[in-house]
C-alpha cells in the first residue's frame, strides 16, 4: 500500500458532474489499496469572480483581505468533494490548508511554503480515510491566512507528496500531458512522454500554464515522482523525472510563449555594482520578479539598465522607482508595454551549438524584431512585440521540428 497525491485544477471540478467524475478517479485510485490525499482548486472560474468583487469595490484592494477572500473558493471545493465520497460509501475529511498544516511566509497572495505538518493527515489516512485538502492556501506562523499566487495548488500537493513520502504525484488537468507548446494556440504541438525536472522548470517559469513552476521546483529538490494527466480522458499522461530520454534526438523540446511583459529602462545611472544592487534589491523586498535583465554603460561613464516585469507588477514597479528616484541614483526612466516573451527549451541545447543562431535566424526571416534577449544552458528567451507572438512561437515550433503528423489533443 503506497500513498498517493492527486491534484485537480477548477475545471476537473467546475460542475457537480465533474465532481462526479473526479470522485470516481478517486474511487478508483483507493480501490487499488492506497492511501489518497487530494489537493483541489476552486471551482471553475471561481477565484476570478472573486476577484472581480474585489475590484468593484477598490481599485488597489489590501492584500491581506484579498487572501481571506480567494481562500474561501477551495474551501467550497474540498467539502463538496469530501461529501461526494461520503455518499459512496467512502470515509473523507477535509482539510482548508492550515488545518492540514502547511505553514506559509508571511507574504500575501503569493506566499512561499515554508513547512508542512503532515501529522493529521497521516492519522486519517492511517484510518483508511481519504484526506481532501485545499489548494493554493497556507497560513503563517502568527495565524495569518495566505494564499500561494496563482496555480498555487500545483505546489500544494507536491509539497505535501514531499512532506508525506509519497509513491507518486498525479496533476490531474484538462489536457491529457505536457506538449511541446501550447495545443491551443500552436495546432500541431505534440504530448511528451517524458521530460525532465529542469526542462518543464524552464516550460514553466516561461509560460507553459500546465504547472506551476514552484511545484516543479518541488517535485525536483524532493525527487517526488510527478505526472500530469488527463481528468477526462483514460489516455498516457506525461511523466516529469530527473532524466527524460530525448524523444527522436531533438535538441529542442518546447517552445513557451507569455504575454502581459514590460521592459523598464532606467538612465543615468553611475557606474558601480552599488547602484544595481540597491535597484534590484529594492525590488526584491517588494516581491517584484525580475527577469531578462541588460546592462550597458555610456560614452560618458554613465550605465543604462533594462529589465522586463510582468504587467501585474508595472504600477508598483514605477510608484517604487519614482519614490527612490534620488536614493536610487536615477536619472529618468521609461516603460514600454505591449510586450510578449518566446522561447525555445531543451536540454539537448548544452552539447549543440547553433540553436541561438537559427531561432535568432528564423524570427529574422520571419520579421520578428527581437527586443531583449536572455539565455541559459538549455534555454533561450527573446521579447518580442506581443502581437508577434503566436506567429514566433509557430515559426520555432516547426524549424525545430517539433510538429506532430496528427494533432493529439
Amino acid at each position: 500500500m503506497g500513498i498517493i497525491v492527486q491534484k485537480f485544477g477548477g475545471t476537473s471540478v467546475g460542475s457537480v458532474e465533474r465532481i462526479r467524475n473526479t470522485v470516481n478517479r478517486i474511487i478508483e485510485e483507493k480501490n487499488k489499496g492506497n492511501k489518497v490525499v487530494v489537493v483541489v482548486s476552486a471551482m471553475g472560474k471561481t477565484t476570478d469572480q472573486l476577484v472581480s468583487l474585489a475590484d468593484e469595490l477598490s481599485s488597489y484592494p489590501a492584500k491581506r483581505e484579498m487572501d481571506m477572500l480567494l481562500s474561501t473558493g477551495e474551501q467550497v471545493t474540498i467539502s463538496l468533494v469530501a461529501m461526494a465520497l461520503i455518499d459512496k460509501g467512502y470515509e473523507a475529511v477535509s482539510y482548508t490548508g492550515w488545518q492540514a498544516g502547511i505553514v506559509t511566509e508571511a507574504v500575501h497572495t503569493n506566499a512561499r511554503i515554508l513547512d508542512i505538518h503532515p501529522e493529521k493527515i497521516r492519522s486519517h489516512l492511517d484510518k483508511g480515510q481519504i484526506v481532501i485538502v485545499a489548494g493554493f492556501q497556507g497560513v503563517t506562523e502568527d495565524g495569518e491566512i495566505t494564499t500561494l499566487g496563482r496555480g498555487g495548488s500545483d505546489t500544494t500537493a507536491v509539497a505535501l507528496a514531499a512532506a508525506l513520502h509519497a509513491d507518486r504525484c498525479s496533476i490531474f488537468t484538462d489536457v491529457t500531458g505536457v506538449f511541446t507548446s501550447d495545443p491551443r494556440y500552436i495546432p500541431n504541438a505534440r504530448q511528451l512522454q517524458a521530460i525532465s525536472y529542469d526542462e518543464m522548470l524552464e516550460l514553466a517559469n516561461l509560460g507553459a500554464g500546465v504547472l506551476h513552476a514552484r511545484a516543479v521546483e518541488f517535485a525536483k529538490n524532493y525527487a517526488v515522482p510527478l505526472e500530469v494527466c488527463s481528468s477526462l480522458e483514460r489516455v498516457a499522461g506525461t511523466m516529469i523525472e530527473e532524466e527524460a530520454a530525448v524523444e527522436k534526438n531533438l535538441i529542442v523540446r518546447g517552445v513557451a510563449f507569455e504575454d502581459a511583459i514590460t521592459r523598464v529602462t532606467i538612465f543615468g545611472l553611475e557606474n558601480g555594482f552599488h547602484n544595481l544592487s540597491t535597484i534590484f534589491t529594492t525590488l526584491a523586498e517588494h516581491h517584484i520578479d525580475v527577469d531578462i535583465i541588460i546592462q550597458n554603460q555610456t560614452a560618458d561613464g554613465r550605465t543604462y539598465l533594462s529589465f522586463s516585469i510582468k504587467n501585474q507588477d508595472l504600477k508598483e514597479t514605477v510608484d517604487l522607482l519614482e519614490t527612490n528616484k534620488t536614493s536610487l541614483g536615477i536619472d529618468h526612466f521609461e516603460t514600454e508595454t505591449g510586450l510578449a516573451k518566446v522561447s525555445i527549451i531543451g536540454s539537448g541545447m548544452v552539447s549543440n551549438p547553433g540553436v541561438a543562431a537559427k531561432m535568432f535566424q528564423v524570427l529574422a526571416e520571419n520579421g520578428v524584431a527581437i527586443k531583449m534577449i536572455s539565455t541559459s544552458e538549455i534555454k533561450v528567451s527573446t521579447v518580442v512585440d506581443d502581437k508577434e507572438m503566436i506567429r514566433a512561437a509557430q515559426s520555432l515550433h516547426h524549424a525545430f521540428e517539433l510538429d506532430a503528423a496528427e494533432q493529439k489533443i
